[in-house]
């Protein structure tokens, strides 16, 4: 996020202050980036009009704990916790200006997805603020529902894992029936680009251009059959809703 906001110029070096519990991590984003560091959360808030909550959740309570009180109505905070409500974040920070986002790994090389929410009290100007800052990690989808984002992080949040698992288990059989491992990587990962992009530039359903590959009888359908025996699609079914089930257990512990 650091890095695509100095890359999109959204904000100045100089105007950024980083807070990190470890000296290592703050020496190395001092000299990557060229931003203030600091190892008291409260001193990051001075001269900032917007906080990122880049935390795990097991830290989150001591964090608000520290800033309870130090907020002023100058500051929007903008936090990526899974499974901290608004709710949670308002009562904690004693604080109402909050803006919840979930966003995923590809964000690191501008490629990301994220689902966001704002609090009533936000208003218009600080919301364009924080699409634009989402926005410079790749697409953002803004939602009035704040569950939608418990159901993004099932999809878009976790799902990044999902397609490194299919690639590796591709790449795997590949091996077996021959390949050579580098082959077979290449072979899968340029497939799972070529077909992703093949979606957004023609705008078609997937299931319609599965089925302009799945000739009657042919290589495709033979595969397809078997994933079916198996229960591909009842198994990722599962797989996201125990997801998802997670996501709301995590957010009703942070309550």
């Amino acid at each position: 996020m650091l890095s695509a906001i100095l890359d999109k110029q959204l904000c100045l070096r100089q105007d950024i202050a980083v807070s990190d519990a470890d000296e290592s991590r703050q020496q190395y984003l001092k000299q990557k980036y060229g931003v203030g560091v600091t190892g008291d959360n409260r001193l990051s808030l001075y001269k900032t009009d917007v906080v990122v909550l880049a935390i795990k959740p097991q830290n989150l309570a001591a964090v608000m704990t520290e800033l309870s009180g130090q907020l002023s109505h100058f500051h929007m905070v903008l936090s990526i916790v899974a499974g901290a409500s608004i709710d949670t974040l308002r009562r904690g920070l004693n604080h109402k200006i909050i803006v919840r986002a979930m966003p995923n790994t590809p964000a690191q090389i501008g490629e990301g997805m994220c689902v966001w929410t704002a609090a009533a009290e936000v208003s218009a100007p600080r919301k364009e603020a924080a699409g634009a800052i989402l926005g410079a990690t790749g697409r953002e989808i803004f939602v009035d529902n704040e569950s939608y984002l418990d159901m993004a992080t099932a999809i878009s949040g976790s799902g990044p894992a999902y397609f490194f698992l299919f690639l590796e288990a591709l790449a795997e059989a590949a091996v077996q029936i021959g390949l050579p491992h580098e082959m077979a990587q290449e072979l899968g990962l340029q497939t799972m680009l070529g077909a992703g992009h093949l979606i957004q530039k023609t705008g078609k359903d997937p299931a319609e251009l599965r089925r302009m590959v799945t000739s009657p009888g042919g290589t495709t359908a033979e595969a397809i059959g078997e994933l079916e025996k198996g229960g591909f699609s009842t198994l990722l079914i599962k797989a996201v809703n125990a997801a998802y089930e997670k996501a709301k257990r995590l957010e009703r512990e942070q309550k």
